[in-house]
């Protein structure tokens, strides 16, 4: 066999397909679903009704699939105008062969990096592209997606864990409170949190905490 074979394989066309382009799609399809989550507002949102859960107290319910399905789906709803401009000015040209592969991912790079950049912080920007030895640029968009990236993933987990830390101070307070009466009373041997259950499911329906958690995730990233 010789030494073309292992350099480059057959398509269906007749031609040659080298072997590095391939193994190197197979990589990239692979860790496109973490690409896409870490570009995205589902790891925000993931954390934010994580933390919710573990806030009220209700062990595995939700379960992990209906957060994760809840995480997708508003992701889906706060993503779409970067996904319909994406598909405008990147997807559907290229399906016509109007534009190369290349700028088509160019474009596509544009309405994302966009959208990162609008909500991460400076200071972690300034952070990466210092580590990265990038000097000061004219426009944030010239930064490179190496450093956009882990930007905004660190901007989008501390986002996460502080409205996390403003969910769990009314629930802490619901506890305090029965634990401090059940002490009064001399029920000490009472788990505070069997108690407490209750009084903090009651709170979250009577706001509507379902839709004030989304509708207050959706503003924090369309505003």
């Amino acid at each position: 066999m010789s030494d073309a074979v292992y350099d480059s394989l057959i398509n269906v066309n007749g031609e040659e397909v080298p072997t590095l382009d391939i193994l190197l799609l197979l990589t990239i399809i692979s860790l496109l679903p973490s690409l896409l989550i870490m570009t995205t507002s589902f790891t925000r949102t993931l954390i934010i009704v994580s933390f919710l859960r573990n806030a009220l107290g209700v062990q595995n319910t939700p379960p992990n699939m209906v957060l994760v399905g809840i995480a997708i789906f508003l992701t889906l709803f706060i993503m779409d105008p970067v996904i319909s401009e994406i598909n405008t000015e990147a997807y559907t040209p290229y399906k016509n062969r109007e534009i190369s592969q290349e700028e088509a991912i160019e474009r596509a790079q544009v309405p994302l990096k966009r959208f990162m950049l609008k909500h991460t912080e400076k200071a972690s920007m300034e952070m990466f592209a210092d580590v990265a030895g990038i000097d000061a640029v004219e426009e944030e968009l010239d930064l490179p997606m190496t450093v956009v990236i882990p930007s905004f993933m660190a901007s989008e987990l501390k986002r996460g864990f502080v409205a996390g830390f403003l969910l769990y101070i009314p629930f802490l307070l619901i506890d305090i409170v029965v634990a401090s009466t059940l002490m009064s009373m001399g029920m000490m041997m009472l788990p505070p949190a069997m108690i407490s259950l209750p009084f903090k499911l009651l709170l979250f329906v009577t706001v509507d905490g379902w839709n004030l958690l989304f509708s207050s995730i959706i503003n924090s990233f369309l505003l």
